[in-house]
């Protein structure tokens, strides 16, 4: 590295935990946001369904606590659950008042605001932005917020390839951007916020810039992960060939949506007695199960007449409208598909990790909040709460400082000259390229077919044996190559595999997103614990909170 330059807090990740614990260290120090794409392209972004909420007092407090626990199958951290949703009222508030716009009866900015209900929620607490573009309405209002911060500055189109330790603790990282400019910055603290990982499966509701990027940094530097075999798939995200996983919100359901099979019929009878509005993990095996076969699974609105789905709706109306079906008149087809990773760095509720001076927030972070299953619409609430308190503890903490460096003269980045690969630039590139492209589709299906919704001992054996190839191919491929995001994200995503298939062979029961057809049932006496994954060692333990 031929360039350093100090800051104070390198933040990595421009979503609702990122951006909200920026807002909170730039009243005492310089901030680096770094983002793999524009502000706008984080999971944040394309959350649909809202934001869960208890602005009704104590009472419905006391119920937003009680519903997550029970989605959570009896894994759930209940300080942290208490966490959210008592600080969340007050944090949700704030971004009302600092501009953030939620559907309102009446329309305006004076009706009461509008509260819908969702899956495995005890009453209506959803709030929502645009109809179906709530996470997309909160990073706006949150980007503005950071935006006007003197003492923020973003590096956009920059991927984090390393954690650098020193004397102890983090200190550092090294940063590549989209021409190949490679930089080092040292810092008080890092703050992962990178968001999940749903591109490890070759269909996710996710980003493509989902690819566990904090998560695989943070155990590379040695840092604990926690509930990697929990990965949420969402039940409906619509299925057409040739088209992607686009969601289909938990809010239709809601809303009076059912879910009907090849022949007609309801189905979640057989599965819940409370049918659509079911926790997520029950939903998904259930459509799963009905699609095996071949026989395709649907979402039927067409009885809902007492709304306006369009009005309602109108980001999925628009998208399924360019491929020719209505909610009010059409089956929409149905699959399930890779949506929220439950697990991720191991931290304490101020998000502090096992390193010094690394701390993590939002999606790629375990508190142990969502235990085995995540209740729906809590992660944008997640994302406030322990975004700001990741923030006041790093602050708090007070690590060594650092002089602060930023190029006078580009205050935002400060990018040095692109330094070449040992022997120059390759001209099998391109080649390089498709190798590493062609070992992310092989790991992807073979996490689909022995790490998706339905598990074995034996394919997740095997899966373990394919992760490894994979990982030695894309491992042979980056040595001599310089650093960039390709590279960096098929390692982050060899890496996460590995997490999720090592901790789902060694949970052997059945609980929430993790099922094991060879262990159905859950197991309390031996598995109502958290497992812990250390990378360098490949091995899982299993503890307490």
């Amino acid at each position: 590295m031929n360039s350093e330059t100090k800051i104070d807090y390198l933040v990595i990740g421009a979503g609702v935990a990122g951006l909200r614990a920026a807002l909170e260290l730039a009243g005492q120090g310089q901030v680096l946001v770094a983002t793999k794409e524009s502000v706008r392209e984080s999971n944040t972004h394309y959350a649909q369904g809202g934001i869960a909420v208890a602005m009704e007092g104590d009472a419905d407090v006391a119920l937003h606590l009680e519903d997550t626990i029970a989605a959570g199958d009896g894994l759930v951290n209940r300080a942290a659950a208490a966490t959210l949703v008592s600080e969340g009222p007050v944090l949700v508030r704030e971004l009302i008042e600092r501009g953030a716009k939620f559907d309102r009866k009446g329309g305006g900015e004076a009706g009461e605001l509008i509260r819908t209900r969702e899956a495995a929620h005890s009453l209506p607490r959803i709030l929502h932005a645009n109809g179906d573009a709530t996470g997309a309405e909160i990073g706006r209002a949150l980007a503005v917020l950071a935006r006007s911060e003197e003492r923020i500055h973003f590096a956009e189109w920059t991927t984090v390839t390393e954690l650098v330790l020193a004397d102890g603790r983090v200190a550092g990282a090294d940063l590549v951007d989209r021409e190949g400019r490679r930089q080092r910055v040292s810092v008080r603290a890092v703050l992962l916020a990178s968001g999940g990982a749903g591109q490890v499966y070759p269909e996710t509701t996710n980003p493509a810039v989902a690819t566990g990027d904090g998560v695989a940094l943070a155990a590379r530097a040695g840092a604990e992960l926690a509930d990697m075999e929990f990965y949420q798939f969402h039940p409906t995200a619509l299925a057409l060939p040739g088209v992607p996983a686009f969601l289909l919100s938990e809010a239709l359901r809601g809303e009076g949506a059912w879910l009907v099979n090849a022949r007609g019929e309801r189905f979640m009878e057989r599965y819940s007695p409370m049918l659509e509005l079911a926790p997520r993990d029950v939903v998904a095996r259930a459509v799963a199960r009905e699609g095996m076969d071949g026989g395709q699974v649907y979402l039927d609105m067409r009885h809902v007449k007492s709304i306006d789905l369009s009005r309602r709706f109108p980001g999925i109306s628009a998208f399924l409208a360019e491929h020719g079906l209505a909610l009010a008149t059409d089956l929409i087809p149905i699959r399930p598909a890779a949506h929220y990773m439950m697990g991720g760095v191991r931290t304490d509720l101020d998000g502090r990790t096992n390193l010094p001076g690394l701390y993590a927030a939002g999606e790629a972070a375990c508190t142990g909040l969502h235990g085995a299953n995540r209740l729906a619409s809590n992660s944008l609430l997640e994302g406030l709460v322990f975004g700001a308190r990741a923030g006041r503890a790093m602050l708090a903490d007070g690590l060594p400082s650092t002089d602060v460096n930023l190029s006078a003269g580009n205050p935002k980045f400060a990018p040095v000259p692109k330094v070449e690969a040992a022997g120059g630039e390759s001209n099998d590139a391109g080649t390089e390229s498709e190798k590493v492209a062609s070992l992310l589709g092989e790991l992807r299906a073979m996490m689909a077919l022995r790490a998706g919704i339905l598990r074995d001992e034996a394919g997740l054996r095997e899966g373990i044996a394919m992760q490894q190839r994979c990982e030695t191919g894309i491992e042979a491929l980056a040595r001599g190559a310089a650093p960039n995001r390709q590279l960096a994200e098929a390692q982050s995503l060899c890496l996460v595999a590995g997490a999720i298939l090592r901790s789902a062979l060694a949970r052997e029961e059945s609980r929430g997103a993790h099922f094991r057809v060879d262990f159905p049932r859950r197991d309390d006496a031996d598995f109502q614990q958290h497992s812990v994954y250390d990378w360098a060692g490949k091995t899982v333990r299993f503890q307490a909170e």
